[in-house]
């Protein structure tokens, strides 16, 4: 019997070790070098066959749903790429911040692509899935790749890489910064010489491996992400920023203090802070299977 709903699939968020911005396209799109790093803040999403091949979508949040985000795009590319004449709803619990850079909903797409390619019974291929999702977002493919990952290009061309396990205080900062402006900033450096896989695997700390490109110019438009830095620092931890912000991350030292006692000393309390571990794998790389 096929199964008609799916429940409490993850979606992991994601953290960049680095962020190089090397090089430009003609279209506008920025040549990036990056290690992804899936960690263990994720949302989760239920989903229900619907028959009538509509696309309907719910939230555990008092705020206003878009008319078409990223999962409900997702489900409809879904159906145009394969003919498909089913539907689905598709509810989201949403825990990873939004503007953080952590990749929040670009995990939600890959999850939704994931569980529909098998709600649907549609049995495409992990790089099938990719070549849609890349058209959602530069992310998605990361995470539909499943594997903490090497990435070049606009962020698609990926490798496996191989992390040992740590542990990690994220703070996400009340405000948020959107990657247009920082991405369109004539300040942006886009010139970092290239670097090689082989060069951060040999390297002995590759946890603190290269820079963020992306960093300064967000620093400007957001400056909660120098304020969260500097606090990290006097914690005596280095930190940086993920993605294009505004969430910074640092790695915690065995016996470091629990989360609860860094929210407690946090300058501003509405920061988000949260202890997390990174994964070696995506939670639905073997279920998707």
């Amino acid at each position: 019997m096929a199964d008609t709903a799916f429940h409490n699939l993850p979606a992991p968020a994601k953290l960049n070790l680095f962020l190089h911005v090397v090089g430009r396209q003609d279209n506008g799109y920025h040549l990036l070098q990056s290690v992804f790093m899936l960690i263990d803040w994720q949302d989760s999403l239920d989903f229900t066959l619907r028959t009538d091949g509509a696309i309907t979508r719910s939230e555990d949040s008092d705020v206003p749903l878009p008319p078409e985000d990223l999962c409900v795009r997702a489900a409809r590319k879904l159906q145009q790429a394969t003919g498909c004449t089913l539907g689905a709803h598709i509810h989201l619990r949403k825990q990873i911040p939004a503007e953080a850079g952590m990749g929040g909903g670009s995990s939600d797409a890959a999850t939704c692509l994931m569980a529909l390619n098998r709600l649907w019974n549609l049995q495409l291929s992990q790089e099938q899935l990719a070549a849609i999702g890349l058209e959602l977002g530069a992310d998605v493919p990361f995470f539909l790749f499943g594997r903490n990952a090497w990435a070049e290009g606009i962020g698609e061309q990926l490798q496996a890489v191989e992390l040992p396990s740590a542990q990690w205080v994220v703070v996400k900062p009340d405000q948020g910064v959107p990657t247009g402006p920082i991405f369109s900033s004539p300040e942006l450096k886009r010139d970092t010489k290239p670097a090689t896989l082989s060069a951060f695997v040999a390297d002995a700390d590759p946890f603190h491996y290269g820079h963020n490109d992306l960093q300064p110019v967000a620093e400007r438009l957001c400056p909660p992400i120098t304020q969260a830095i500097q606090w990290l620092d006097q914690q005596g931890l280095q930190a940086r920023m993920t993605g294009s912000g505004s969430a910074v991350f640092a790695q915690l030292p065995a016996g470091f203090p629990d989360a609860d006692k860094l929210q407690q000393s946090a300058p501003e309390k509405n920061w988000k802070i949260r202890i997390c571990s990174n994964l070696g794998l995506h939670p639905l790389l073997q279920w998707r299977a």
